[in-house]
């Protein structure tokens, strides 16, 4: 019997409708993707079915796209060195996090629904961290979410990008090669979807960049990109109840959901040590290797990616 957390009923029927998930089917499909990857002399990966069964909901339960999204998430480690290098639970890392630039809220849209994640990009402090530092720790908190939160599997995100306080200097840090390369990492990498991409309170500097970021997406993923004038039209997306005191909603603060993830990232220090163990030896790997080249294009340029 697999040793994966069980969903509530209402994430179940979800999971089962929207999936594909079948309860009798799990085991031998968790174990299927264990032995395959047990035969890969290039990966070193965790094993554990919590972990395993993230990518196969985050597939679909196609078992061929579950291999190739878990073989990409450990190539990305020398791929994206800026996010992957040195990844620990350190003062820098927990500082980010109190900043409050980025937190997943702690009720999802409804019982059966996505996750929200709030983003805030004015508040981090630009003399001490670079956009990529602050991607690093929201690379962190994914990885949390991949062994914890079922909402966000099953269901996908929603996130909520509040452009407040931002300055020219933080438009200076603006790095389309790394937003590119983290629009890949969700596409080819991460178990998880997002359902909507919602942009707050944003200044006439930053519409440029907004357009960059909206041109990397696929069609699909462009219907889901909405720029709010104000927080009452985002409330016809996002009902006002689940979004935080700081956005006039009721589900909870933001530096009480900040102080809540701190503690869950520090009980995670051990875990991040043991990770710069898992990755790939593309020397090792049968055919092309998996680059920087061939996930994000010679040039930069890739085509456009689809999340479904």
């Amino acid at each position: 019997m697999s040793n994966i957390r069980p969903l509530t009923p209402l994430l179940a029927k979800r999971a089962q409708e929207e999936l594909g998930e079948v309860p009798e089917r799990i085991d031998a499909d968790i174990q299927q993707l264990r032995e395959w990857i047990q035969k890969q002399p290039h990966l070193t990966a965790r094993t554990d079915d919590q972990f395993l069964v993230a990518f196969l909901r985050g597939c679909k339960y196609s078992i061929e796209k579950a291999k190739h999204k878990l073989d990409n998430y450990y190539a990305t480690r020398a791929a994206v060195p800026e996010l992957y290098k040195n990844r620990f639970v350190n003062d820098a890392a927990i500082e980010i996090l109190r900043s409050g630039v980025y937190l997943p809220l702690p009720k999802p849209v409804s019982p059966d629904g996505p996750r929200i994640h709030i983003a805030r990009y004015g508040v981090f402090d630009i003399n001490k961290y670079s956009l990529s530092d602050v991607l690093k720790v929201r690379t962190m908190l994914s990885e949390i979410q991949f062994r914890e939160d079922d909402n966000a599997i099953v269901m996908g995100f929603m996130e909520v990008i509040d452009f407040k306080g931002l300055t020219a200097s933080h438009v200076l840090h603006f790095n389309v090669v790394l937003v590119k390369k983290l629009v890949v990492l969700g596409d080819k990498a991460f178990p998880y979807r997002p359902k909507g991409l919602h942009f707050i309170n944003v200044p006439s500097s930053c519409e440029k960049a907004l357009n960059i970021a909206k041109s990397l997406l696929s069609d699909k993923i462009k219907q889901r990109f909405h720029v709010h004038s104000d927080f009452e039209s985002l409330y016809k997306y996002i009902p006002k109840e689940c979004l935080p005191a700081e956005c006039g909603g009721s589900n909870g603060t933001i530096e009480t959901g900040t102080k809540e993830w701190e503690k869950k990232l520090l009980s995670y220090k051990d875990y991040f040590v043991e990770e710069a163990k898992y990755g790939t030896n593309e020397k090792l790997r049968r055919g092309r290797p998996v680059d920087s080249e061939s996930l994000f294009g010679i040039d930069g340029s890739f085509r456009k990616l689809d999340i479904d």
